[in-house]
């Protein structure tokens, strides 16, 4: 099939190029850029250096909250004529629309935010958001046709754009261009994530959709077979044909079809004919990425610096569209095997998650074509012939070793381990000859602490497969040539990030992969030259050799570069990344190997490998598979599961080789061990009840069968296969796994037994009949009877009472005997009257003895009482069954070697084909799998592995206490063992080493110490409940070292997809000899018996520390339990030590502590790596002794609060400020030196906005030489200068609560405010102590403080209203006070100016978090709140940097500036010395000298403009010396708003600060007037005098071109109040003359040179929206129609008043030169410095995207006038009343110019006399003329008459004699026939006439008399001759 029309949908990872490619891309190209080498989502040159790397940040699976936010800022040349444009915005579901805007280029910057919940793990990529892509729309609002939308832009939502110019397209016509640009910003934010900034850059930031010049594509998909597809229809329905007689047909089960989508379309292969009732079954799915099969060829990323010495060229030719195959692609989903059941995992079927069996594979070819597409339809047979090379197959063989499975769980039934590559192996499926694809059924074995392994002891099972496959050697040798080279570089770039090394050699180092690698010693592979290459593998080739020949030259050239560190780390991420992307290979058609983990026949597990990564190739070494023969780990995993969870299936360890048949005696070199096959068959027998005897006498099995007693195996119908021979006998092997019961995997067993006595009710105590009995009451032998079991040996003399548990002191424990079996259902260790049951229970420890089970081994039986049932060691009464195994050995021959295994394939089970079953079924149909060769290990040497288990910090808390009781099991292999309980803590120290004695690990030491085994070390919580089962806290896994005395480091534990904290641990596995114990490290000490510890050589180095804590409170305590906490008190633990705090008395009263200082020694590590976490415990004391643990805090890390003790303290925390005698608190109250007042625009915020660079707002503010403040872009508490405001004390989030699931977060339950000092103490006690850190304490009682709020303004806000705006308010809250401002809310904004002081009173520390909250105000519903942020007082008055109150730059006592503190600048000075243990400063007349530093006040105030308002010469020079000091300054501070709904999420922003002044310093100074500026009405007047040159666009009847023009203006944000001119008609040269007025009023802000605009944006509006526009005037000429719509004819648009060009004096100067922005400033005029302007402008016409030439100028005046000249100098509009100022005069307009139907006379006179006057004169003369004739001819006929008759009654000659006359006659008769005048008839005249004028024309004899009278209106009959009768004179 070929799939339709792609154009326009191409994928939506490049759908945004840059505008650096100036020329449209005409030749192919991809849609999609590639992975091969990639650096997601952008394609980059290789080896050039693109990014600084950043840390990846880790996401987690819990559902998180991400704003998209859309800022749209403005348009640009959009098409269309008085438009009202409109930006809607659909991203994920949710469609946002901004504002209406006017005009060709609108202004809207609006942000829009959509708010989208996404579960984030492993898989998710932010492609899922981007698919498909969200489409931006510019719409025209007045239009409510279809064709509305003016322009669109797709966009990807994985994309951050940055202030980007959108160019906008037609969506349905790619061709028809641009329509316009939008400027956009739009990202998306996480939890905790700040939005980008970035500055404008117009030419880098224009951004094209691809479909604008991307020709469209289609792709041609041509499926081909499929082969392998598994039974899909009920086997139920095959079930129902054989009953009925019908044939069963189950190698055709399958009605198979092919469904193809891409980009949103699907196409289906319909099958000719369907039996199926019920619906379609997916049988598997695959994909296609684009990103793989093409390349677009070239760099498509913005321009960056190269590395230097690299080279940037890239060739374009790389490039190529989407091509595949032909090639098998491999479909995986559920198992193979079906059921008439519902499919548990049908959704794998799908595509949704990973596949966990093969289900077929597809041979399919696709191809793209510029050219129109195809229908659908069949393919050519020849087209089948072609394929023939793609087809052929080659034996492939799989050699699978499994060394051990361990760590199993829920082991209820045997255990066997299926491996399969495609369908070959899988032991359900009949498409294939069975194959011995599994181990054998093995029972597992306790390990002796947690998990079970299969004991396969030193012999191996083996799997062989054998596999047809086509030859894909040369693309797998590439992907593993490159992968191999990328591993090498992780390897070398790895210790170079942990650890670094010298710079000099850093490139060197780096390089190192490169120069010795693959790549440089052996080429790719050339596909060149392969028969069954493809189009997609020459491309590929092609550009993996171009890159990878980059990556080298740049990797050589970087050797002899001086580069730092970092740019080579990001150099090597670079490379890594994009030889990560070349390495996948998409035309992979080598199945996956699947191993399965079978219990029973059920599939539990499952572990999928990648087969190129054990595949041999005989290219070289560095092609063959990363683990090609070599030992691996692999964890299995259930079904389904993305992470690994709280269990692990199992972990086996194997081997695996795959190669072709023709190498497997390469397969030599990487055996190991000794190869051999077991035959092996059971021996059953059965003992009849009358008998007696064993034998085979009624056994229903086959005296020799299989394990599972179905298949018949004598031992005679075994023999050796090809290459091998017999090694021995049969002999008897019993299975190993039935020498073990309730004891297995224990090395020592607590044999226990429970004696029991019963009596009557206050009787005596006697034994019952079941004396001894089990813990369940089961009755047992007695101890005395009970014997060692075999294999074992006492370990105890005598048996003991166990006293170690509930019972009294002589071991009894008592109980109530209830009916109906007479138990006690409960036990209790105190004798009451009423107990009728006690019980003691005897112990008695036994020891393996390993020897003893050596020899264990006898006849072999095992017996059962019935077959199925579990077998047992030893023969009871009631068993009736039993079996024993044979076994007989093969082993290869010398000349074959371990190759000899694949040989095996069908050749191991020689039974004859005429053997059945009991079922009717051949044997070998049902054989394979039972004899499976294995490999028996030697062990050389033995291991020794001891874990140093430290201490673990940040678990999660699983228990309600905010804490858990972890231990931690460490598995290895076969074993396991678990640490000690740590009760109640969450970084728990264990101390403590685990030994693994003796572990037998198989294989090369070389080999083992390269790749060792996985160690696996899960944490567990501990619960001591008998219902609980112990809870699961995370896992990590690690690799054992080779090295003597280990060093220790931190792993990372995890819980599935979340971080769980981390291990301090290291492993030391140790090689011994045999039965040598002397090679082993001395055992570490012990703790307690059989605990051991860390030994000193592993354990860090401690030494003596000392911990001082301020404890100076505790801070918003949330209740416990429904109780308020009322007397907490502080407990705080840290490496095993443990200080408490004194109980607070009264938290509600004073939340201190009295005694603020605790102390604490510890031994603590050297290394701050190692330091363990200080846990601070809050407990409640209450009533009745209860102290519960109310709150809990960890602080990973104290390397911070590390201090020398010895360093002078200069900095103290600040003593409390208390009036004393050398402080003296008064305000200096003089008078200033000049007026108060200043000018209109020196105000605050005139400040405010020289601080923040904009001085277009503060005009001539800082000419004038005032301060600035510093405005900060967070908030105060994140700035390091000033120690983030927690010098003096931290304050330390408590946590409370359990974690319930991965989802949830621990509860913040109040605040700790303390601070810590750590310090080293001397190890010899002689040695004194370092003095104490904390003193000079401030006091800890309560002040009162007043509070003042600045709140400037705020930006960014979340909408909350669904016109994407709000309208905010503020309410401000202290403790239980708080202030709401609801009256005042700004309506309809995003980004309000508040500018408003409010004053709070507080009581510290009782209330010291002052909450500033933001809402939106809401008529109708409840005010929804926008965001918050919470200031901590407390921590600014106790700082030390003098937060209360921000220092300015100069000391004024007047003006805009005035001091407001509490305390002068020499009074402050005074106050730090004292706090800082200084000196005085001493004052000179011009100089200060503090500190030992000289303030000189000339070095400060010379160069500077004289403040007028500047106080005395001291004060000045105190503040100078206090500023040098690091002190908090004025300032403004950034804070982010947050929402209770969104946490994490930023709402936006608000400025603001805050003042905190101490009542008892008495009354600040006056607080700022921070009152936003009020705008000023002014008044533009506007006076059109003239036009010229204006277009003449109409036709007049006359056809002269001519304009009936007329000027309208209006001001930008003013259009309501638009103006026009009156009309002048009938221009005929385009000028015109109005001497019109146009008065705009507008309200002005001088000093931010902006027009405030407050209107109401609907009619249904409340509340008027507040707008800022720049003062813009628009003129428009129009040509005026009376009966159709205007024309417009030019525009003198958007005159900026401030920057307005200079007009021309006359019209011949005036051209478009004028509006050239690129000219001097010069050229530019400010109306509001000019105040009038006078002259003549062009008149431009502009309809996008084609610009005209001038279209007319204009002549105009422009003045601006206050309010106040408005009244003293008024001006009427247009022409009215008052028209003064200037007046104006009735415009002096040609005559020519009236409107035609209003003026008659002068249509005549100046349009048909002007242009008709000559064919006026000519038709008047005609007429004359004619009117004369007919006169005269009306006057003829009286005349003619007479003179006729007198003629008629001469001779006939006479009247020939007069030819004149009759033809006169004849004349005047056919004239009377038309002339009504004549009143004759005209049938008569002509009877008449004929006669007479015939006889003077021709000779005939019609002779007759004229008439000789008649009279008017009547003529007599005139008999006229027959002959003439017949002619006619025609009408007229």
């Amino acid at each position: 099939p070929c799939l339709p029309d792609t154009a326009g949908e191409e994928d939506t990872e490049d759908q945004i190029v840059t505008g650096d490619e100036t020329e449209p891309s005409t030749g192919p190209s991809g849609s999609e850029q590639p992975t091969l080498p990639r650096k997601p989502p952008s394609h980059h040159v290789h080896g050039i250096k693109r990014r600084k790397s950043t840390p990846k940040k880790l996401l987690s699976n819990k559902p998180q909250d991400f704003q998209i936010r859309v800022r749209v800022i403005e348009g640009r040349q959009l098409p269309g004529v008085n438009i009202k444009s409109v930006v809607k915005v659909t991203v994920a579901g949710q469609t946002k629309r901004t504002r209406i805007r006017k005009g060709n280029g609108p202004f809207f910057d609006e942000v829009t935010w959509m708010v989208v919940r996404f579960f984030l793990n492993a898989g998710f990529t932010f492609s899922h958001l981007s698919s498909p892509p969200s489409p931006l729309q510019v719409v025209d609002s007045r239009s409510l046709r279809t064709d509305s939308v003016i322009g669109e832009f797709r966009v990807t939502i994985c994309h951050a754009l940055l202030r980007k110019w959108l160019l906008l397209s037609d969506s349905e016509d790619f061709s028809a261009g641009a329509k316009g640009y939008v400027k956009v910003s739009l990202f998306v934010l996480g939890p905790g994530d700040e939005a980008p900034v970035k500055k404008e850059d117009i030419e880098g930031n224009l951004l094209r959709p691809t479909g604008v010049t991307l020709r469209g594509a289609h792709f041609c998909l041509k499926i081909y077979r499929a082969e392998d597809l598994p039974q899909m229809d009920d086997a139920i329905i095959d079930n129902v044909k054989q009953i009925f007689g019908f044939e069963s047909n189950k190698k055709n089960l399958v009605d198979p079809f092919v469904e193809v989508s891409f980009a949103g379309r699907t196409l289906n292969q319909t099958p000719y004919f369907r039996d199926r009732v019920t619906h379609n079954d997916v049988i598997g799915t695959t994909h296609l990425r684009m990103s793989q099969i093409s390349a677009p060829g070239g760099e498509l990323e913005g321009k960056e610096r190269p590395v230097p010495g690299v080279c940037t060229g890239l060739d374009d030719g790389l490039g190529f569209l989407p091509t595949f195959g032909p090639c098998y692609v491999n479909l995986y989903g559920s198992p193979r095997e079906f059921t008439g059941f519902p499919d548990p995992y049908e959704e794998l079927n799908m595509g949704k998650g990973e596949g966990v069996a093969f289900r077929g594979r597809l041979l399919m070819e696709l191809e793209t074509k510029l050219a129109p597409g195809q229908k659908l339809r069949l393919l050519p047979r020849g087209r089948l012939c072609v394929l023939q090379k793609h087809l052929r197959r080659r034996k492939y063989c799989l050699f699978a070793a499994f060394y051990s499975a361990s760590m199993l769980q829920d082991v209820d039934a045997a255990i066997q381990f299926e491996v399969s590559i495609g369908n070959y192996g899988n032991k359900f499926d009949n498409t294939c000859l069975p194959l011995a694809s599994a181990t054998q059924y093995s029972g597992a074995v306790f390990d002796g602490c947690q998990y079970y392994y299969l004991p396969w002891g030193n012999v191996k099972p083996v799997v062989v497969l054998s596999s047809y496959w086509e030859d894909i050697s040369h693309r797998t040798d590439m992907q593993n040539l490159l992968q191999r080279t990328a591993d090498r570089l992780v390897s070398k770039a790895l210790p170079l990030h942990l650890h670094g090394r010298a710079q000099a050699n850093v490139g060197l180092f780096l390089c190192a992969p490169f120069s010795h690698t693959p790549i440089c010693s052996q080429p790719l592979v050339d596909v060149s030259d392969k028969t069954a290459s493809t189009h997609l593998d020459q491309n590929m080739y092609k550009f993996r050799s171009t890159n990878l020949h980059q990556i080298v030259q740049a990797a050589l050239n970087l050797k002899h570069e001086d580069s730092d560190l970092q740019t080579v780390l990001d150099q090597a991420e670079d490379w890594l990344l994009r030889l990560k992307a070349m390495a996948e290979e998409p035309q992979n058609s080598l199945p996956d190997i699947v191993i399965w983990m079978l219990r029973g026949d059920k599939r539990v597990a499952y572990a999928r490998v990648p087969a190129h990564e054990v595949l041999f190739s005989r290219t070289g070494a560095n092609c063959c598979g990363k683990n090609c023969g070599k030992l691996q780990t692999i964890f299995l995993k259930y079904p389904q599961e993305e992470a690994m969870g709280p269990r692990i299936p199992a972990q086996v360890r194997v081997q695996l080789w795959f190669g072709l048949a023709v190498d497997e005696k390469e397969f030599n070199k990487y055996a190991e061990g000794k190869l051999s096959v077991f035959a092996e068959t059971y021996e059953n027998q059965v003992k009849l009840a009358l008998v007696g005897n064993w034998g085979t006498t009624g056994l229903t099995y086959p005296k020799y069968s299989d394990v599972t007693g179905k298949i018949k195996l004598p031992k005679d119908s075994f023999r050796p296969s090809v290459g091998w021979t017999w090694a021995g006998d049969w002999f008897i092997s019993p299975e190993k796994t039935l020498l073990y019961d309730t004891d297995a995997g224990h090395m020592s067993f607590v044999e226990e037994v429970f004696e029991n006595q019963v009596r009557l009710p206050g009787g005596q105590w006697i034994h019952m009949a079941d004396a001894y009995t089990d813990v369940n009451g089961e009755k047992v032998l007695p101890k005395e009877e009970i014997e060692c079991p075999p294999g074992w040996k006492w370990e105890d003399v005598e048996w003991d009472t166990d006293l170690n548990r509930a019972v009294d002191e002589r071991g009894w424990e008592y109980g109530i005997a209830i009916p109906p079996d007479r138990k006690p259902k409960a036990w209790v260790p105190a004798e009451k009257m009423y107990h009728t049951s006690r019980r003691r229970r005897w112990v008695r420890l036994r020891r393996r003895d390993l020897k003893q089970m050596e020899e264990l081994e006898g006849e072999g039986w095992e017996y059962a009482s019935l077959f199925g049932w579990k077998f047992h060691l030893n023969y009871c009464k009631t068993d009736t069954f039993r079996r024993r195994r044979w076994r007989r050995r093969m082993e290869p021959l010398e000349r074959t070697g371990a190759a000899a295994v694949f040989a095996l394939e069908g050749a191991l089970v020689g039974t004859r084909a005429d053997d059945k079953s009991d079922d009717g079924k051949s044997v070998s149909t049902l054989s394979f799998g039972v004899n499976r060769p294995t490999i028996s290990c030697i062990f050389d040497c033995k291991y020794h592995l001891r874990c140093y288990i430290y201490q673990a910090r940040d678990l999660i808390a699983m228990d309600k206490d905010s804490f858990s009781d972890p231990y931690a099991i460490v598995s290895f292999l076969h074993q396991s063992q678990k640490t000690v309980v740590v009760k109640n803590t969450l970084n728990p120290l264990w101390d403590q080493t685990l030994i693994f004695y003796e572990i037998e690990i198989f294989g090369d030491p070389q080999n083992v110490a390269d790749i060792p085994p996985n160690i696996v070390v899960e944490i567990y919580d501990h619960d001591t409940y008998v219902s609980g089962a112990d809870e699961f806290m995370g896992r990590c896994i690690c690799k054992p070292s080779l090295e003597r005395s280990p060093r220790l480091s931190w792993h990372p534990v995890a819980r599935g997809n979340r971080k769980a904290g981390e291990l301090l641990a290291a492993f030391e596995l140790i090689q011994r000899e045999k039965s040598a114990d002397s090679d082993l490290p001395y055992p570490p000490p012990q703790r307690e018996p059989n605990i051991y510890m860390v030994p000193q050589g592993i354990k860090p180095v401690l030494q003596r520390t000392a911990i001082e804590i301020l404890a100076w409170g505790l801070r918003n305590l949330k209740s416990y339990q429904l109780a308020s906490i009322t007397s907490p008190s502080l407990q705080v633990e840290c490496g095993g030590q443990m200080v408490q705090s004194c109980v607070i008395k009264n938290v509600r009263k004073n939340p201190n502590f009295d005694v603020c200082v605790l102390f604490m020694e510890v031994r603590l590590p050297k290394e701050a790596l190692y330091c363990p976490p200080v846990i601070i415990k809050v407990i409640d004391n209450r009533q009745f002794g209860r102290k519960p643990v109310v709150g809990q805090c960890t602080i990973r890390s104290l390397e911070e609060f590390y201090c020398d003790p010895y360093r002078e303290e200069t900095d103290t925390p600040e003593e409390h400020l208390t009036p004393r005698d050398d402080v003296l608190i008064d305000i200096d109250d003089k008078e200033p030196l000049i007026p108060v007042q200043e000018e209109e625009f020196i105000d605050w915020w005139s400040k405010f906005y020289a601080s923040t660079g904009e001085r277009e707002k503060c005009g001539g503010y800082l000419e004038k030489g005032f301060d600035t403040l510093k405005v900060y872009e967070t908030e105060l508490e994140n700035m390091e200068e000033f120690e983030r405001l927690s010098d003096f004390c931290h304050t330390f989030k408590l946590y409370r609560g359990r974690t319930q699931d991965a989802n949830e977060d621990p509860s913040v339950v109040g605040e700790f405010k303390g601070s810590f000092k750590m310090y080293s103490l001397p190890d010899d006690p002689r040695v004194p102590v370092p003095p104490r850190q904390f003193h000079q304490l401030p006091a800890k009682g309560s002040q009162e403080c007043l509070i003042r709020i600045y709140i400037i303004r705020a930006f960014d806000l979340q909408p909350k209203d669904s016109n994407g705006k709000c309208d905010p308010y503020v309410k401000i809250s202290v403790g239980k006070k708080s202030i709401n401002d609801q009256d005042n809310y700004i309506p309809c904004t995003l980004e309000p100016v508040f500018g408003k002081m409010f004053e709070l009173t507080c009581t510290l520390p009782l209330e010291k978090d002052l909450k500033v909250t933001l809402y939106d105000y809401d008529l109708l519903s409840k005010d929804e709140k926008i965001g918050e942020t919470v200031i901590d007082l407390e921590n600014r008055f106790l700082s030390k940097f003098g937060a209360r109150c921000g220092l300015p730059q100069t000391y004024c006592i007047s003006g805009p500036n005035q001091w407001r503190d509490q305390l002068r600048p020499s009074q402050l000075l005074h106050l730090f010395s004292l706090q800082r243990n200084c000196k005085a400063p001493i004052y000179k007349p011009d100089r200060v000298i503090f500190r030992e530093q000289e303030y000189v006040l000339s070095e400060f105030e010379d160069g500077k403009p004289l403040n007028p308002h500047l106080g005395a010469p001291e004060e000045r020079l105190a503040l100078y010396a206090l500023r040098k000091q690091g002190l908090v300054p004025e300032h403004v501070e950034t804070r982010p708003l947050y929402s209770p709904l969104q946490p994490e999420i930023e709402q936006g922003k608000l400025q603001m600060w805050v003042d905190l002044f101490p009542k008892s310093l008495g009354l600040p100074g006056p607080p700022f007037n921070i009152t936003p500026r009020r705008a000023k009405r002014f008044f533009l007047r506007c006076i059109i005098w003239n036009t010229k040159d204006v277009i003449l666009d109409d036709l007049s009847i006359t056809g002269e071109k001519m304009s009936d023009i007329y000027v309208k203006g209006w001001m930008i944000g003013h259009e309501e109040n638009k103006q026009k001119t009156d009309v002048h008609y009938r221009s005929m040269g385009g000028e015109g003359n109005f001497n019109w007025r146009f008065v705009f009023p507008f309200d002005y802000l001088p000093a931010e040179q902006v027009c405030h605009i407050a209107k109401k944006e609907h009619f249904w509006s409340l509340d008027k929206t507040d707008n800022k526009v720049p003062p813009q005037l628009i003129l428009q000429i129009w040509d005026n129609d009376k009966f159709s719509f205007d024309d417009y004819l030019g525009k003198l648009g958007h005159m900026d008043l401030n920057r307005m060009p200079a007009p021309a004096k006359t019209a011949e100067k005036c051209s478009l030169n004028l509006l050239d922005e690129t000219l001097s400033s010069d050229r530019f005029v400010s109306l509001f410095e000019q105040k009038a302007v006078k002259g003549w402008w062009p008149c431009p016409v502009t309809l996008f995207p084609v610009s005209f030439p001038m279209q007319g100028k204009l002549e105009m005046t422009l003045e601006i006038v206050t309010e106040q000249e408005q009244e003293e100098r008024p001006a009427g509009t247009g022409r009215d009343e008052p028209n003064m100022n200037p007046k104006l005069e009735d415009p002096k307009r040609p005559e020519t110019s009236f409107l035609w139907f209003t003026s008659p006379y002068k249509t005549m006179k100046y349009i048909l006399w002007r242009r008709f006057k000559w064919v006026f004169l000519i038709a008047v003369v005609v007429f004359i003329l004619l009117l004369f004739i007919g006169i005269f001819i009306y006057a003829f006929p009286v005349r003619c008459r007479q003179g006729l008759e007198k003629h008629c009654q001469a001779p006939q000659t006479a009247i020939r004699t007069s030819p004149h006359a009759v033809a006169m006659l004849a004349f005047y008769l056919l004239i009377s026939h038309h002339c009504p005048a004549v009143g004759t008839t005209p049938p008569i005249a002509l009877a008449w006439a004929r006669p007479c004028y015939l006889s003077h024309t021709s000779s005939f004899q019609s002779r007759g008399p004229c008439p000789g009278s008649y009279a008017a209106g009547t003529w007599p009959a005139i008999p006229i001759s027959p002959l003439l009768a017949p002619m006619r004179l025609p009408q007229g």
